[in-house]
């Protein structure tokens, strides 16, 4: 039975899929956006949190963790989290030691079937709603074989099956596990190469590669944008983008408007945030961008 780092189990989901899911939530991304809302997910490893609202600034994590670097953050001493390997005993008498539970670990390691009995829960809900499950990120594909056998269990039971992917994987994996999705949600940061790469330590070629295959392959695949100002927003962009789509077949985009709803679980992980302070995004603030692809025969949608 295959294992992989999981970091989230959502239920009752109605943004991921078709109907009510469920949703997987795997450790390990090969890209570093530096926008990225679950900064948690990149690593595959599990990852100690510290949380500066619960900590009382006691110390009685750096007595639980002898060796362990500290840090000192609005003046409170707790232990450095970038600093402790979040599965060794001290990371867990760390925690465990701290009155106001202002540490924590992120991830932990479950396998196929436990995950499978936890999502087989709410098999009424996928039924009536016509949902189902959606593995996501990170990027879940970075566990192959675990999305392989768990997606097969889910549809020998009669589940839909759906994946938000980057689709940066080696096409092999990809295709094994594109035989078992209803849907692949599939996320396209940029039109250009080497601006993809800056933006997110990778090109778009393999991304862009890899869409075709599922389009043709005649899985039901949506493209979704994350729309970041000063990367991706201009109108042009907006046009070389929707040429892109229409390349490799693709006919809607979902455009996510730049959030910073995830920059304080930077904050957690002892990490900077490089869009500190910016400005959220809202869909009134990209009609023009949008329409940019209507004119291109895209289908483009919040």
């Amino acid at each position: 039975m295959q294992s992989a780092t999981v970091f989230n189990v959502q239920k009752f989901s109605l943004d991921d899929g078709p109907g009510i899911r469920t949703v997987v939530f795997l450790k390990g991304c090969p890209l570093r956006c530096y926008w990225c809302s679950n900064p948690e997910s990149q690593a595959r490893a599990p990852q100690l949190e510290w949380d500066e609202k619960g900590c009382v600034g006691c110390g009685a994590c750096l007595a639980a963790c002898p060796g362990a670097p500290a840090a000192q953050t609005g003046g409170k001493r707790h232990v450095d989290v970038r600093a402790v390997d979040a599965g060794s005993p001290e990371a867990g008498a760390a925690v465990a030691g701290c009155p106001g539970r202002a540490l924590s670990v992120a991830g932990r390691t479950r396998t196929t079937g436990d995950v499978l009995e936890e999502c087989m829960q709410d098999e009424p809900f996928y039924q009536q709603s016509g949902g189902g499950v959606t593995l996501s990120g990170g990027e879940p594909l970075t566990w192959p074989d675990f999305c392989v056998e768990l997606l097969g269990m889910l549809r020998e039971a009669g589940v839909d099956t759906n994946v938000e992917t980057t689709a940066h994987v080696a096409p092999a994996d990809f295709d094994r596990v594109c035989a078992l999705l209803d849907h692949a949600y599939i996320d396209m940061k940029h039109w250009d190469a080497a601006a993809h790469r800056e933006g997110t330590g990778v090109t778009n070629e393999l991304i862009l590669a890899n869409t075709r295959r599922a389009i043709e392959r005649g899985v039901d695949v949506l493209v979704r944008t994350p729309v970041i100002p000063g990367f991706n927003d201009s109108v042009d962009d907006a046009r070389r983008l929707a040429e892109r789509l229409r390349e490799v077949g693709a006919t809607r985009v979902q455009l996510l408007p730049f959030h910073n709803f995830g920059e304080s679980k930077y904050d957690r992980l002892g990490r900077d945030y490089r869009l500190h302070g910016l400005t959220n995004l809202h869909e009134e603030d990209l009609e023009e961008f949008r329409r940019a692809y209507l004119d291109a025969g895209i289908d483009a949608f919040f």
